[in-house]
């Protein structure tokens, strides 16, 4: 796993520059299939950030398609906010390393574990027209762990050896499941096996949930658009 220190004062401020100095271990990147970006948020933007969640929650009927019935949904892709953090330049790095070519931001929505909810099988979310041409990040808004439904995945189940045999997702044994503080952001490949856990506890764990696709995605992107919801523009372009 890739785990990136804390960013704070003058490194933020060259981040947002483009001249952040922090080196990106692109064979483990892509090796692991994941990386943990510890504290890329800046602590300030939390409050904001929250809110924004906490005003956006649609009940299930209000979305395109249906939402689990065990899981609080919001919609902010027009925050401003999370625009901001949608763009953070380290994200854009790794997701760029990742993708390996032009790509844009797809969409973005708020997703929170219900008491007793948010438990989910392995699963990959899949490239759509060829590996490694989608990458998902959730940044998170308050701590998680174990005990309020934080994320297991499989590192390096995103690139099967040839000839492997397929990978029994009721076997968790290799699963790692994430702890953390608010502010962290999971980055990872789209095939990576991944899942939700249930949510003993109740505490809050508010994130969102955000995708990038490849430039050549684009027209596909545009055609499922409405049943995803997406609501804000997204023809910019970022290059890797």
């Amino acid at each position: 796993m890739l785990y990136f220190p804390a960013m704070t004062g003058s490194q933020y401020e060259s981040a947002l520059h483009g001249t952040d100095a922090r080196m990106i271990d692109r064979h483990q990147l892509h090796r692991d299939g994941y990386a943990l970006l510890h504290r890329a948020i800046p602590a300030e933007w939390l409050g904001a950030l929250r809110d924004a969640f906490d005003a956006g929650v649609k009940p299930s009927e209000q979305w395109p398609v249906p939402r689990g019935a065990d899981w609080r949904h919001s919609m902010l892709d027009l925050d401003p906010n999370v625009q901001a953090v949608c763009r953070l330049p380290l994200l854009l790095k790794v997701v760029g390393t990742l993708i390996g070519e032009r790509f844009f931001l797809a969409q973005v929505e708020g997703r929170e574990p219900l008491a007793g909810g948010g438990h989910q099988g392995l699963h990959r979310d899949l490239s759509a027209q060829r590996p490694g041409d989608t990458v998902n990040a959730l940044a998170f808004f308050d701590d998680y762990g174990p005990d309020n439904g934080a994320t297991r995945l499989v590192p390096g189940s995103h690139r099967p050896a040839p000839g492997a045999p397929p990978f029994d997702l009721n076997d968790e044994f290799r699963c790692t499941q994430l702890a953390g503080t608010a502010g962290d952001i999971l980055v990872f490949d789209a095939d990576l096996l991944h899942a939700g856990s249930l949510n003993p506890s109740g505490a809050r764990r508010r994130s969102i949930l955000i995708g990038y696709f490849a430039e050549p995605r684009y027209a596909s992107h545009l055609a499922t658009a409405h049943l995803r919801n997406v609501r804000m523009d997204t023809s910019e372009r970022f290059d890797p």
